[in-house]
């Protein structure tokens, strides 16, 4: 089978169930695992390089109010992989190729290939996701098995959050400028790692905050995962956060309880890494409860 991958956490999800041998084709985001890396790129973006977050919440918000799609496909390359499984999504119109571009490509592709849409909300949806992928690309068992290692890994983390009496307030951001909670799984995995989400929206999409209203919420402890930005990248934004009037006396920032965390790699990724993504935060919440992951998360001073 020749599958063709249209958003990076399709891509992770195909390569943990054993199949990057058929993967044929990935976008230009697909960045894991490594071996990735020297696929054919069949979609085109139209966010330009180098621009600000606000500059890209302008040119987002102007794109999905005209219906215009931030992504597109480079069909002469898909037409030459000739794929036989296309997977993407539906759920997010600024994450990837629109949908409707795709089954419009998919029918006019020789053999019309499966097209299969993920729309998770839940982090159980995620892991139901591997499942669908494995079932279509004919290595079901192999898909109930590593979701099965997945749920085990998520069952041990939330067994050890059961002990903390009171879990403390956190607020997540998903970007910085304008302000936006975080919706979809990201309150779940707060749960999972010992928290309690104060801001955002579970199962449902992410949306613009005001900085009065995180004010309101008072977190005790802030998480800034911003989507599509690793480490590097969001650390330039910090300072629009930190010079918001008031920002000093928020309890997180008091405690010195504010952590920043690669959202592009794991939190905004539908994919098998949310499992990662739960430890990091579990361990930066309770330190003393939950081991470190590989990965950690960048303790945030007040000074930064």
């Amino acid at each position: 089978m020749r599958i063709v991958s249209l958003l990076p956490s399709a891509t992770e999800i195909i390569c943990a169930l054993g199949l990057r041998e058929q993967l044929v084709g990935v976008t230009h985001e697909c960045d894991y695992p490594a071996s990735v890396a020297d696929l054919p790129v069949v979609t085109r973006s139209r966010i330009a390089a180098g621009l600000s977050s606000g500059e890209i919440d302008g040119l987002v918000r102007e794109q999905l109010a005209g219906n215009d799609a931030l992504y597109t496909l480079d069909m002469p390359v898909l037409e030459a992989l000739r794929p036989d499984l296309i997977v993407t999504q539906a759920l997010c119109d600024v994450c990837a190729v629109a949908a409707d571009e795709v089954n419009a490509a998919a029918c006019s592709l020789p053999g019309q290939p499966e097209v299969i849409n993920l729309e998770p909300m839940r982090l159980s949806e995620v892991l139901e996701t591997l499942e669908r992928v494995a079932d279509a690309a004919g290595c079901a068992a192999r898909g109930r098995r590593v979701r099965a290692e997945l749920q085990a890994r998520i069952d041990r983390l939330a067994a050890r959050s059961e002990a903390i009496a009171e879990p403390p307030r956190v607020a997540m951001l998903e970007w910085i400028d304008p302000l936006f909670n975080a919706g979809h799984w990201t309150p779940e995995l707060v749960a999972i790692a010992g928290g309690r989400e104060c801001l955002g929206n579970p199962f449902a999409a992410s949306e613009t905050v005001s900085f009065e209203r995180l004010q309101a919420a008072a977190p005790e402890v802030i998480a800034i995962a911003l989507c599509g930005f690793d480490l590097a990248r969001s650390l330039q934004d910090i300072p629009l956060l930190a010079a918001h009037p008031g920002w000093e006396a928020l309890p997180a920032v008091q405690a010195d309880r504010v952590y920043l965390l690669d959202g592009n790699a794991y939190f905004s990724r539908p994919g098998p890494r949310l499992v990662d993504s739960a430890e990091i935060l579990a361990h930066a919440l309770h330190p003393d409860l939950h081991p470190p992951h590989a990965e950690r998360a960048r303790h945030l001073t007040q000074a930064q």
